[in-house]
């Protein structure tokens, strides 16, 4: 009696969503919206706020429009102003922190996409935060309720480790169903496991009664390459002096993992969003600058929405300290 009454109430929330989503603009559209976008990385996903030197200044929002971009990507860190026990309870004052940021990216006129970020323990204990990350939902889809349409939610940033895409798959469906309770027609971004890698998008498992979701995948190719000398990466000083220098093979590859998400989109159905991207500062100029340029008119090309990694760190677009962007880079990522 009791898993009737359960399939009921789940097919009449579907119902319901299905007829709010009718009535919005479609996925493809909150997609292209997205446009041209940049990450506002190593600030709300560090432990705290300027723990790992950059803190987000509402003038920053501003240079991002008045630059050319369309969106922002916000990495928010929950897990880690969150109560460890059921309601798992989310600070207040962080809660105001990251009203701040939305708003101040809103108020400038650019799409904000909020995400979960480096919950590192749930990919080694999938099982025993599934629970907390679904009530941390909860409290996030409330908070955002009502909210203005460019304000996008994201489900998890790069499921990996244990948390298998098998696993994800379950479990993003219930997060799903959480956000929906609440923002029936608000688009939710949703990437695959192993790092949010193109190669397992096939394994991705999307409700296909939501019509209001966009993919997603990152892009470090060849990784040895963008990510010579990060200090957070076992060895990545061996890579140091790494090139990249747009030649037909270099450029060959970009648009065959490329067309390999391209074809996922037309078989899913969904638009794509390429949610990171980025060369770290270690690399000669020449070569972040050649390699950003040709993923960014691949992307274009097939109509992927993009955010850039990062604005103002490692791999920043802009360099806080002189105020300024690093015209080279801004160059490259407005390119068509």
């Amino acid at each position: 009696m009791l898993t009737r009454i359960l399939a009921c109430l789940l097919l009449c929330l579907s119902a319901t969503v299905l007829r709010a989503q009718e009535s919005t603009p479609d996925a493809a559209e909150y997609c292209r919206r997205l446009g041209r976008g940049i990450n506002l990385g190593n600030g709300l996903e560090a432990p705290r706020e300027g723990a790992w030197g950059f803190t987000i200044k509402e003038p920053y929002l501003a240079a991002i429009k008045k630059a050319g971009f369309d969106s922002v990507r916000v990495p928010i860190r929950w897990s880690a102003h969150a109560a460890k026990d059921a309601p798992y309870s989310i600070d207040a004052a962080f809660l105001r922190r990251v009203d701040d940021v939305v708003d101040q990216a809103l108020a400038a006129k650019l799409v904000a996409v909020v995400n979960v970020h480096h919950y590192d323990e749930i990919f080694q204990e999938p099982d025993a935060h599934a629970a907390r990350l679904e009530a941390l939902w909860r409290q996030i889809a409330e908070r955002f309720r009502g909210r203005d349409d460019r304000v996008y939610f994201e489900l998890l940033n790069e499921p990996h480790n244990k948390l298998t895409d098998a696993r994800w798959n379950a479990m993003l469906a219930k997060l799903l169903a959480a956000v929906r309770k609440t923002n029936p027609t608000r688009p939710v971004i949703v990437g695959p496991g192993s790092w949010n890698n193109f190669r397992n998008l096939a394994k991705l498992e999307l409700p296909e009664s939501d019509k209001l979701l966009i993919g997603t995948f990152h892009y470090y190719e060849p990784f040895e390459f963008t990510h010579q000398g990060a200090s957070w990466v076992n060895g990545s000083d061996r890579w140091k002096g790494r090139t990249w220098r747009a030649t037909d093979a270099e450029i060959a590859q970009v648009r065959k993992d490329f067309d390999v998400v391209a074809a996922w989109s037309k078989k899913s159905g969904r638009p794509v969003y390429l949610g990171e991207f980025g060369a770290y500062s270690a690399a000669d100029m020449e070569s972040r600058v050649a390699w950003t340029t040709a993923v960014v008119r691949e992307a274009r090309s097939r109509k992927f929405a993009f955010a850039y990694w990062e604005f103002g760190s490692g791999f920043g677009a802009y360099d806080p300290q002189a105020d300024t962007w690093r015209e080279p880079l801004l160059k490259a990522l407005l390119a068509d």
